[in-house]
């Protein structure tokens, strides 16, 4: 038992050693100072934003994509007053399946349209893009 309490106090005795004193500070303790921060710095208000340039007018059709099998069909409404040239992409699933392309469709101000497209066998994704005419 002696033994074991004369090994038990040779390891804890370097650490105690190791402990800095009162009076020094621990080390890194100036990253842990407390911030300072100066009220009469801060403003009363948040700065000035600058103007913002007038955004474009709303364009761009609505359309619904659906994928049924190898049937790709999309409804498209324009509710804005500018005419959208709106095309559907197919992209097939299988390498050798042809991916469409579709030819640009008018859609005037609160018109509708429906563009069709189909591959082979199974679609692997489908989309609409808008261009102005």
């Amino acid at each position: 038992m002696l033994v074991t309490s004369v090994i038990l106090t040779g390891l804890l005795v370097p650490g105690a050693a190791a402990q800095p004193a009162e009076s020094e500070p621990a080390p890194g303790a100036e990253s842990m100072a407390p911030a300072v921060v100066e009220l009469s710095e801060i403003p009363a208000e948040p700065p000035a934003q600058p103007v913002r340039p007038a955004g474009g007018e709303l364009f761009g059709a609505d359309c619904d994509t659906e994928i049924q099998g190898s049937q790709v069909t999309a409804h498209c409404h324009n509710a804005y007053p500018a005419t959208d040239l709106v095309r559907l992409h197919v992209e097939c699933d299988r390498w050798w399946d042809v991916d469409g392309d579709g030819v640009a469709v008018a859609v005037g101000p609160a018109g509708r349209a429906e563009l069709v497209g189909r591959c082979w066998k199974e679609v692997r994704s489908a989309w609409v893009s808008h261009r102005r005419p």
